[in-house]
């Protein structure tokens, strides 16, 4: 497992490809329940990662596997944050299924505990998959995210991603409405 930059994050972060500790049984369990953890206390505090209810362990363990599957043909890249051997983010991209927009890939999922939020976690997941698109031959990154998901929104800016479209008031979290807002990273004019 290769260790990602980690600049300015916690001092003892490390950002792996997590597809080796997700193939393993033994470590795939462990890696899902602290995923799990991690994506429903954040979904239980009203983050928005496409779920409205917090995810079970099983749809979790499902979820990882088909990515870490992905992953393994070259279709997906997915990295997990440790602090020491704590598991304090994970995200992942995969490419579009679609023949003609095979070239490129979604940042679908980007997830850190809300205790080490603000401290470079999330930079330094995105970089590295970002690098690990790169390395892949992807040549557009988008992504979308909640309208009031500005912490976010303005991480992804930083990292020079553009916004490329919005739709109004389309995410529905009961009664309340949110803007879903689209960017985009041109990895053909950084090679």
């Amino acid at each position: 497992m290769d260790p990602a930059p980690t600049s300015g994050a916690t001092a003892d972060l490390v950002v792996l490809d997590a597809r080796r500790p997700a193939a393993d049984p033994e470590r795939a369990a462990a890696f899902a329940a602290s995923a799990r953890r991690i994506l429903a206390d954040l979904v239980a505090g009203g983050a928005a990662l496409g779920w409205v209810e917090p995810p079970s362990q099983d749809e979790v363990a499902e979820l990882l596997a088909r990515v870490t599957s992905e992953a393994q043909a070259g279709d997906a890249a997915l990295r997990a944050a440790y602090v020491g051997r704590r598991l304090v983010g994970l995200g992942y991209w995969r490419r579009y299924a679609r023949p003609t927009h095979r070239p490129h890939a979604d940042l679908e999922k980007l997830a850190v505990d809300s205790a080490v939020q603000g401290r470079g976690v999330g930079r330094a997941l995105t970089a590295a998959l970002i690098a690990d698109a790169e390395k892949a031959g992807v040549e557009v990154l988008t992504l979308d995210a909640r309208g009031d998901n500005t912490g976010a929104l303005n991480l992804y800016r930083s990292l020079g991603f553009t916004e490329y479209g919005r739709l109004p008031d389309f995410v529905a979290v009961g009664e309340r409405r949110y803007d879903k807002v689209f960017q985009m990273l041109d990895l053909r004019r950084r090679r």
